[in-house]
């Protein structure tokens, strides 16, 4: 007997990370991370789950947007979803009318995103394998029919990224057992947020670099002497040896995986991120000022739609040796479409539910590969480390074939809310999931959900009265 989508649920998740200063940017300064959380049901026992995510209010906007999208798939049959999940994603993406308020773009397509990674979660599910494995061990394909194509193939054909693909077919059972045995790597955020104290700045970076940590990422564009003083803090200790863990040999800042980074004695790098706070011109001062910092990039330097912009601050920074990443907050493929081609970008960074599902999520990463950028993936917030380390090792194993240069950002807040959370090794690298039953990593914890669902979770309710 075939199984249907029967219904949906979706739980507005929020956590009150402001108290603490968790997330805090020259952009963002009050953020509460939030979750828009949905769980897709069937005939059988079998349910997908996904979410995107928010700062906040508005949360519940998206889970309105997730459940007008949710009900188009309501009757169909999974095992047809499955079959060809890009056409699947053209027909979530299709509707007019909700099309008209993105299109592409905005809350509609953080919903899909939501909805569309769902998808992947039951398709894993089903298969009694993570999402990373169900993908890699797709043959070229079955993987280029999973893809969203539509608008970016001036870029990119289908039988190019097939080419792209078969090309890489007969080595990936060597980089599986490669990560596997290695771990993916990561860089650390945790330490850089703005409303940090320096000791606390300090603190967290001593414990980074013992973590086996080599790359770190600081908060900057609210105050140059402040942004001053706090790289200077953090490169004291990551370039000092006598932080290293015990008997660990500093790396070679001129080796394969370093060169070009600005890497400091001990191998490690340093980034800053400004988070669209800057006009062009105001970045390009701006980063010059700090290049005393050496950072490899500068992340979001300006507006995340203004391609010619980022190619602008690239040119400018390029004799700085300073690159610049974005992606957090690129809407769509076009954008990274359009990134690649302008040469705007020495890192792609993909966002796993700004970009509307694996499905999108694809086809930048095939784009990425041919242009020859490495991909970066951004995973601040809720559930995004959960989410995006799939996608690095999709990346890595089935597409571009390489991890050498990409680092994944890891952020250490609230993974204990996941059935199945993402864990770091002694040096410093995300491990590979590899729980059968966990799909996408993101299912949420029941009593999570009963805390901190807005407005009447326990936690929530209990704010309420202590302002009465």
């Amino acid at each position: 007997m075939s199984i249907k989508i029967t219904g949906y649920e979706t739980h507005d998740v929020r956590f009150p990370t402001s108290l603490t200063g968790d997330g805090t940017d020259a952009m963002n300064t009050d953020c509460d991370y939030s979750s828009a959380y949905v769980t897709l049901l069937t005939s059988s026992d079998l349910v997908g789950h996904g979410m995107t995510f928010t700062i906040g209010r508005g949360n519940d906007i998206v889970c309105a947007a997730i459940k007008e999208l949710a009900k188009r798939l309501v009757g169909k049959d999974v095992e047809e979803i499955f079959a060809n999940m890009g056409k699947t994603w053209d027909y979530l993406s299709a509707d007019s009318q909700l099309r008209w308020i993105g299109p592409e773009k905005g809350v509609i397509h953080i919903a899909l995103g939501a909805v569309d990674n769902a998808l992947w979660d039951m398709y894993a599910r089903s298969r009694q394998k993570p999402v990373w494995k169900l993908v890699v061990d797709m043959t070229p394909e079955e993987l280029v029919n999973a893809t969203a194509f539509r608008y970016i193939t001036d870029a990119l054909t289908r039988e190019e990224a097939l080419a792209m693909l078969k090309a890489k077919e007969s080595t990936k059972a060597e980089r599986e057992a490669r990560v596997r045995e290695l771990g993916y790597p990561a860089y650390v955020t945790s330490a850089g947020w703005l409303g940090y104290s320096d000791e606390k700045v300090a603190r967290l970076t001593r414990e980074a670099v013992h973590a086996g940590f080599n790359h770190f990422k600081m908060k900057v564009g609210a105050d140059r002497d402040s942004d001053l003083r706090r790289g200077r803090v953090i490169r004291s200790i990551i370039d000092d040896p006598q932080y290293l863990p015990q008997g660990q040999p500093p790396r070679d800042p001129n080796g394969p995986d370093l060169v070009g980074k600005n890497a400091g004695p001990t191998g490690s790098v340093l980034m800053i991120d400004a988070n669209q706070v800057w006009d062009v011109p105001q970045a390009i001062e701006y980063v010059k000022s700090l290049a005393e910092l050496k950072p490899w990039f500068i992340e979001e330097p300006t507006a995340p739609d203004d391609i010619l912009g980022h190619a602008a601050v690239r040119k400018a920074l390029r004799p700085y040796g300073i690159g610049v990443a974005t992606g957090e907050h690129a809407h769509n493929r076009m954008v990274f479409k359009q990134l690649l081609q302008a040469e705007a970008i020495d890192v792609c960074q993909i966002d796993s539910c700004r970009l509307a599902g694996v499905s999108e999520v694809l086809s930048v990463l095939l784009m990425a590969a041919k242009f020859g950028v490495p991909v970066c993936p951004h995973a601040g917030g809720v559930g995004l480390c959960e989410y995006v380390i799939h996608l690095s090792l999709i990346d890595y194993i089935a597409i571009s074939g390489t991890m050498e240069r990409n680092v994944l950002e890891f952020v250490d807040h609230l993974h204990e809310h996941f059935l199945y959370p993402c864990s770091i090794n002694k040096n410093g690298r995300y491990n590979v999931p590899s729980d059968p039953a966990e799909g996408y990593s993101i299912e949420m914890r029941k009593e999570s959900i009963a805390e901190f669902e807005w407005p009447h979770g326990s936690y929530w309710a209990g704010a309420a009265q202590k302002t009465q």
